[in-house]
């Protein structure tokens, strides 16, 4: 790996990631809803991908270099497209609602917006995207490990896509209204596309792990599995389905919280605090 062709591409990639958060944040402050940065961050994560791609041109593998930036790609603009329709028309997001009203009104709280949400989502997005960044300056054509990456990398789409088609269908549905999605990948995880998530991270990781200096940036799908599992994406979520949806904490009783397992035969019913309003 050359290194100074690699840290120019850090910077510049880095700099890619801050404009289109930048821009997600002028939108958010003209329209009075910053729910547009959870479709900027499929849309971020696509840019960094294709600006490496750009710029390791000489100096990466080409195989290895198209295989890392297609699967963010695809991945990204899915997710993003995924988003953009679910949101189309909807209020301001009520995790971002809450989040704001910890500061005063005013230009205070236009501040603590681009700190707490536009500025650090774009820092994650570079951390997270180091992988690929590596991976498409290494080299070396793509071995068995960097094969088997993308292999799991499929299964991870897998899971992010069909699981939100299943929950979509379901939502459509007015019988459903109220009740707790439990079909299909649903029965076996009550985050399938959370876990999707980690499953991609983990797989574009190892498009770079196939070399000593990729294992280097495993923090980057630890952070992601952990912001998933542990930090604003699942804890999050089930404390606001488990004040608001009846039946919740039987299902989660008997369903795997993360990984997907086959569902609990005697469950024991979980509390879940109730969120504030």
């Amino acid at each position: 790996m050359n290194a100074g062709a690699f840290a120019l591409s850090l910077a510049v990639t880095a700099a890619v990631a801050l404009a289109v958060l930048l821009i997600t944040f002028a939108v958010g402050v003209r329209t009075g809803r910053h729910r547009g940065v959870d479709v900027a961050w499929g849309l971020a994560f696509t840019a960094v991908a294709l600006t490496g791609y750009a710029l390791s041109d000489g100096y990466g593998d080409p195989g290895r270099r198209l295989l890392a930036t297609v699967l963010v790609v695809v991945w990204g603009l899915r997710l993003s497209a995924h988003i953009w329709w679910r949101a189309r028309g909807a209020p301001e997001d009520p995790r971002y609602a809450r989040m704001l009203s910890r500061a005063p009104e005013g230009p205070a709280r236009t501040r603590y917006a681009l700190r707490m949400v536009y500025l650090l989502q774009t820092a994650i997005v570079w951390f997270v995207s180091l992988p690929v960044q590596a991976a498409q300056h290494i080299p070396h054509p793509p071995g068995a490990l960097a094969w088997a990456g993308a292999a799991l990398w499929a299964v991870g789409l897998f899971f992010e896509a069909v699981g939100d088609r299943q929950l979509a269908r379901f939502k459509a549905d007015p019988a459903n209204r109220g009740r707790v999605m439990d079909r299909g990948l649903w029965r076996y995880t009550r985050h399938p596309n959370y876990f999707g998530d980690a499953c991609v991270w983990w797989g574009l990781f190892l498009l770079a792990a196939d070399t000593p200096s990729g294992w280097a940036f495993v923090l980057s799908p630890i952070l992601m599995t952990y912001l998933l599992a542990f930090g604003s994406g699942k804890p999050m979520l089930e404390r606001q389905m488990g004040a608001q949806r009846p039946g919740w904490a039987e299902y989660a009783a008997r369903t795997s919280g993360f990984l997907p397992l086959p569902p609990r035969r005697t469950p024991t019913v979980q509390s879940f605090p109730r969120s504030r309003r």
